[in-house]
C-alpha cells in the first residue's frame, strides 16, 4: 500500500478538474508513457515500471466531483487499485491524498518495490502535478460527471455480466455523457 498527500496552492474545482484529464497524466507522472481514455471509466495505459514496459487497462468505480475517484485494473500485465481524494482546505488551497495497493510482477518490480521505489514515485508525482497546475494557473480541461460503484458493478463499459474478466473492448451501452479529451 502506497500513500501520500500534499497541499496543492489551488482551488479544489481547479485541482479536481486538472486531475480528471487523464491524457495529461504523462506530463507529471514519472514512467507514465501514455493514458488513452477509451470511455468514462476506462482508460488504456502504457507505462514504464522498473525498466518493463507495461500496459493495462483501468476502470473507474467512484467519481464523485470535487471530492474522489477511486480504480481498479481490468485488463493487462499489473493489478493496482486506488483512490485518490481532494479536500478543499480553504479558497485557494487543495489537499490531495493518493492511495494504492500495487501487486508488483517479476523480480525486478518486486526489488524495486522493496527498496521504495513506488513510494518514492508517488510522492514525486504529486509534487509534479502540484507544480503542473500551479504553474499553469488553471486546469487543461475537466469533467464533472458521478460514477457510482454500482455502475462499475455492471462490469466494464456499463453491461452486465462478470466485469473484470470481460474484454475492455467489449462494446455495451454507455451510461454516462461523453468525458471531453
Amino acid at each position: 500500500m502506497v500513500h501520500d498527500t500534499i497541499k496543492v496552492d489551488a482551488p479544489l474545482r481547479e485541482v479536481y478538474d486538472q486531475w480528471t484529464q487523464f491524457e495529461e497524466f504523462p506530463r507529471f507522472m514519472a514512467g507514465v508513457e501514455s493514458v488513452e481514455q477509451l470511455d468514462d471509466r476506462l482508460c488504456h495505459w502504457k507505462m514504464k515500471i522498473a525498466g518493463v514496459t507495461r500496459e493495462f487497462d483501468t476502470e473507474i468505480i467512484d467519481q464523485l466531483p470535487d471530492e474522489r475517484i477511486s480504480w481498479r485494473t481490468v485488463g493487462g500485465d499489473t493489478k493496482q487499485k486506488g483512490v485518490v481524494t481532494f479536500q478543499r482546505l480553504d479558497d485557494t488551497h487543495t489537499r490531495v491524498t493518493l492511495a494504492m495497493d500495487v501487486e508488483p510482477e517479476g523480480v525486478t518490480e518486486k526489488a524495486a518495490a522493496a527498496v521504495g521505489v513506488i513510494d518514492s514515485r508517488v510522492e514525486g508525482d504529486l509534487y509534479r502535478f502540484k507544480q503542473y497546475i500551479e504553474d499553469r494557473g488553471k486546469a487543461t480541461g475537466g469533467w464533472r460527471g458521478r460514477v457510482r460503484p454500482s455502475d462499475a458493478d455492471r462490469g466494464p463499459m456499463g453491461h452486465t455480466g462478470p466485469g473484470p474478466g470481460d474484454s475492455p473492448m467489449e462494446p455495451g451501452p454507455k451510461n454516462l455523457p461523453p468525458r471531453p479529451m
